[in-house]
Parts: C-alpha cells; sequence; structure tokens
C-alpha cells in the first residue's frame, strides 16, 4: 500500500507537471513557481511516507533500497528542478537566476513541504496500513540522535559532499548521472541517518520534523537549515 501511494504521488505530480507545461509556458513566474512547488511536493510526500518504513525487515536492506530506488525515480521524472533551497542558491549565485526567481523558488519549496506533510497526515490518519497506526501520535521524533555540534557537522559535511558530487557530476551522461547521485544519496543515509536523519534539504527537513522545529527552533534550524546553507556557499566559494 505503501509503495502504491508513492506511485500515485508520483503519478499525479508527473501529470500536474505536464499541464503546468502546456498552460503556463506564458506565465514563467507562475510556471517556475508551481514546477517547483509540485516536484518538492513529490519528494517530501515520498520522504515521509519511507520514513515510516525505516524499521521494515530486513532491516536496513528494505528502507536502503527503497531510498536507492525513489531517489533515482525523482531524478528522472523531476528533471529541471533543484527541490532543493541550497540548490535554488547556486544559479542566484552564479547571476544564471535572478533575485526574484530564485526567492520565488524557495518559497515554493517551503509551500510544497507545508502541503506535503498536511497530505500525509490526513493519509496517516486512515491508518490505510500497519505502517501509519499511530504514526501521528509520535509528536516530534527527533532524527538528531547526538549533540548539537556534531549534528552541524555531520549535516555541514554531507552537504559539501553531496553538492560537490552534483557539481562534478554534470559532465557525466544523464542516464548514469541519476544513478550515481542515488547510490551517494543512499551511502550518505546509510552512514549518518541513525545520527541526524542525512537529510541536508532544508525544505525536507521541515516537512519531515516539523514539530521539532517548533520545539526546539534555534537547534532545528542551526543543524538543518544553516549547515546545509553553509556547505553549498563553501563549495561555491571554493568552484
Amino acid at each position: 500500500s505503501s509503495l502504491l501511494l508513492m506511485s500515485g504521488v508520483v503519478v499525479t505530480v508527473g501529470l500536474c507537471r505536464r499541464l503546468a507545461r502546456r498552460r503556463l509556458r506564458s506565465r514563467p513566474h507562475l510556471f517556475a513557481f508551481l514546477v517547483e512547488m509540485f516536484s518538492t511536493f513529490q519528494i517530501c510526500a515520498c520522504t515521509n511516507e519511507l520514513s515510516l518504513l525505516g524499521n521494515v525487515e530486513p532491516k536496513p536492506h528494505t528502507a536502503l533500497t527503497l531510498t536507492y530506488g525513489f531517489t533515482v525515480l525523482h531524478g528522472l521524472t523531476l528533471v529541471g528542478s533543484t527541490c532543493n533551497p541550497c540548490g535554488t542558491l547556486q544559479p542566484m549565485w552564479g547571476g544564471g537566476t535572478s533575485l526574484r526567481m530564485g526567492g520565488l523558488k524557495i518559497a515554493a519549496q517551503f509551500v510544497a513541504a507545508v502541503l506535503a506533510r498536511v497530505f500525509m497526515h490526513f493519509i496517516w490518519s486512515l491508518e490505510m496500513t500497519e505502517p501509519h497506526f499511530g504514526a501521528l501520535s509520535q509528536g516530534c521524533s527527533s532524527p538528531m540522535q547526538t549533540t548539537e555540534v556534531q549534528a552541524f557537522c555531520i549535516e555541514l559535511l554531507f552537504s559539501v559532499v553531496f553538492q560537490l558530487a552534483v557539481l562534478r557530476a554534470e559532465s557525466v551522461n544523464p542516464k548514469y548521472r541519476v544513478h550515481l547521485i542515488a547510490l551517494l544519496i543512499t551511502m550518505l543515509v546509510y552512514a549518518g541517518g541513525n545520527l541526524t536523519g542525512a537529510i541536508f534539504n532544508p525544505a525536507l527537513a521541515f516537512s519531515l520534523h516539523a514539530d521539532c522545529f517548533y520545539d526546539k527552533f534555534l537547534s532545528y534550524s542551526l543543524v538543518y537549515w544553516i549547515a546545509p546553507s553553509l556547505g553549498k556557499f563553501l563549495i561555491l566559494y571554493v568552484f
């Protein structure tokens, strides 16, 4: 049922992106906002569902396999979208995207993060499958299982590694690039998922753990917003 749900999200987002591409080409700002919102919604909704499957046996093989598979699927179906505020900073820094367009895309990403969380909470409230039972009663299921300093350094390091790999993979054939990036993300999740969640995406972090941001805003904003953004700026400064 979880796989059907995530597949349904992917199909629906694909139809919405195609409709927006046909109808809104003459309105570039609205088109960019909606496409980025739809794309980020897909990643946030699917990752919310995947987070419930982390305890499915055999552990952690099932969760890692699904992470790799859906990361490849996202890469194939969301071409042209960053779905990550840190990724949006690069063209803004280089002058390829205006400040207004970049701000619209980042706003779309956080709007999608909220919508995905609301949507998934509604689905979980229906308790259609066993992983959904009690999902809404978890509150702040904190992904930080280490000190704030260590969590900050881990998210910063993972962001640097990921953004550097994305830059280096630009010259790779697209059909191979998506698998390389998916493999890297899966490796990072395996290496640090039990410590910080290995998110390195501010919008996704907010969608997954909004309750934790409400409870400990300063700590979570430093680890899941400032750290990955700082990692991106380090890469941009060096390269």
